[in-house]
C-alpha cells in the first residue's frame, strides 16, 4: 500500500479513488460501467460522455463530435494532473477500429502532447485483426490513427483481438472466451509494464526508462506485448515456472498479444520485466544466452538488445512472472496488412463521402497512407541494415544469415 497513490487518490482513510478518466461519445457503455460492480469506485466527474456517438467514423471522433467534447475532457485531465506530486505521464487505452477510440482517442493524445510536451505518453491500442473484423471501415480508421500516433505518442503497445482470442483458445484452452477473458490478458500485461512504479524492486524501470531503452529511432515506437506464464488451469500444476522456462515462453509467438510472428523480422530491442523473488544474475545469464543462441533474430548493430528489470512482488496467484515488450521489425506485417486493405478501398473512393461530409479532405487520407508506407519502409531498412567495419582499405560488410529460432 506504500505506493497506492501512483494510481489512486486517498480521499479518506479507507477510501481510494482511481486517478482516471472514462470517456465515450455515447452514454451506454459508461452507464453499464457505472451500474456494474466497480462503478462505485470512480468519481462521478471522471465519466465524460456525449450523446450522439461517432458511428464508426474517425472524422466524427476527431473533428466534429469529439472536438465539441474535448475541452470538457481536458479540464478533467488538468484537474487530475494538478493533484499529482510528480506526474510521469499518461496512459491511454483505446481501439483503432471504431470512431471514438480512433478519432477522439488520437485527438486526446495530440491535445495532451500540446499541453504536456515533456511528459511520457503511452497508449495501449487495439489494432484491427487479420481475419476478425468488427467494422467495414476499420482500415480507414486505423490508418488515420496510426498517422497521429507516429507523431504524437511516445510508446504504443500493439494489441489485437484475434491474437487475444488465440491465446485464450489455444494456450489457456478456454472453449468460449468472452471479453472479460480478453480484458484480463490486457490488464495483466498493463499491470506488468507499470509494476515498477507501484512496487519496490532490485532493477527498477518506468515509462521513461522503457522509452529510452526500447526506441532507437523516434518513429519506431510500436511494441509487441507478451506475458508468461500462460498455462491452462488443468496443466498449471504440472509446470514449474523458472527464469529459463519463462524466458523461452516470452519469446514464443503464441504468447504475443498481436497477430505478428517475430520470426518474420528481427528484434531491434526488447524489455523483460520479471516479477517475484528472482536472482538478477540468473536473469542476466538467461537474457545473454537467448541473444547468443538466436543471434540472427537480433540486429547486430545494437550489442545488448534486451533491457531487464526485476520487481520483488509477484502478481496475485503466481510465484514468478514476466512481461515482455519487443520493438521488432516484424510488426511491419500488421501495418502492411492494414495498408493493403486501405489502398483497396481508397482506390475506389469507397465510403469516402462519410468522412468528407464531416469536413475532412482527401489529402489527409493520402498523407496518412504515405506516412504508414514510410513507417513500413523504415522498419524494413533497419531489418536489413548490417554492421560496417573499417578494415583499413574501406568498409567491409558482414553478412548474416537467418537461422531457425531455437
Amino acid at each position: 500500500m506504500d505506493r497506492i497513490n501512483v494510481y489512486f487518490n486517498e480521499v479518506r482513510k479507507t477510501r481510494y479513488v482511481p486517478r482516471c478518466i472514462l470517456l465515450d461519445l455515447e452514454p451506454g457503455v459508461l452507464d453499464s460501467i457505472r451500474s456494474g460492480p466497480s462503478g462505485k469506485l470512480f468519481r462521478p466527474d471522471s465519466f465524460v460522455f456525449g450523446q450522439s456517438g461517432a458511428g464508426n467514423n474517425w472524422a466524427k471522433g476527431h473533428y466534429t463530435e469529439g472536438a465539441e467534447l474535448i475541452d470538457g475532457v481536458l479540464d478533467v485531465v488538468r484537474k487530475e494532473a494538478e493533484a499529482c506530486d510528480c506526474l510521469q505521464g499518461f496512459q491511454v487505452t483505446h481501439s483503432l477500429g471504431g470512431g471514438t477510440g480512433s478519432g477522439m482517442g488520437t485527438l486526446l493524445v495530440s491535445k495532451i502532447r500540446e499541453e504536456y510536451p515533456d511528459r511520457m505518453l503511452a497508449t495501449f491500442s487495439v489494432f484491427p485483426s487479420p481475419k476478425v473484423s468488427d467494422t467495414v471501415v476499420e482500415p480507414y480508421n486505423a490508418t488515420l490513427s496510426v498517422h497521429q500516433l507516429v507523431e504524437n505518442a511516445d510508446e504504443v503497445m500493439v494489441i489485437d483481438n484475434e491474437a487475444l482470442y488465440h491465446i485464450c483458445n489455444k494456450v489457456l484452452k478456454l472453449t468460449t472466451p468472452n471479453y472479460g477473458d480478453l480484458n484480463q490478458l490486457v490488464s495483466t500485461a498493463m499491470s506488468g509494464i507499470t509494476c515498477s512504479l507501484r512496487f519496490p524492486g532490485q532493477l527498477n524501470s518506468d515509462l521513461r526508462k522503457l522509452a529510452v531503452n526500447l526506441i532507437p529511432f523516434p518513429r519506431l515506437h510500436f511494441f509487441m506485448t507478451g506475458f508468461a506464464p500462460l498455462t491452462a488451469l488443468n496443466t498449471a500444476q504440472y509446470s514449474n515456472s523458472t527464469v529459463a522456462e519463462l524466458t523461452g515462453q516470452m519469446f514464443d509467438s503464441r504468447n504475443m498479444m498481436c497477430a505478428c510472428d517475430p520470426k518474420h523480422g528481427r528484434y531491434l530491442t526488447a524489455s523483460a520485466i520479471f516479477r517475484g523473488q528472482v536472482s538478477t544474475k540468473e536473469v542476466d545469464e538467461q537474457m545473454s544466452a537467448i541473444q547468443h543462441k538466436n543471434s540472427s533474430y537480433f540486429v547486430e548493430w545494437i550489442p545488448n538488445n534486451i533491457k531487464s528489470s526485476v520487481v520483488n512482488t509477484p502478481p496475485k496467484g503466481l510465484k514468478l512472472s514476466v512481461t515482455f515488450l519487443a520493438n521488432t521489425t516484424a510488426i511491419q506485417d500488421m501495418f502492411k496488412r492494414v495498408a493493403e486493405q486501405f489502398t483497396m478501398m481508397f482506390r475506389r473512393k469507397a465510403f469516402l463521402h462519410w468522412y468528407t461530409g464531416e469536413g475532412m479532405d482527401e489529402m489527409e487520407f493520402t498523407e496518412a497512407e504515405s506516412n504508414m508506407n514510410d513507417l513500413v519502409s523504415e522498419y524494413q531498412q533497419y531489418q536489413e541494415a548490417q554492421v560496417f567495419e573499417d578494415d583499413g582499405d574501406g568498409d567491409e560488410e558482414r553478412d548474416t544469415q537467418q537461422a531457425p529460432m531455437k
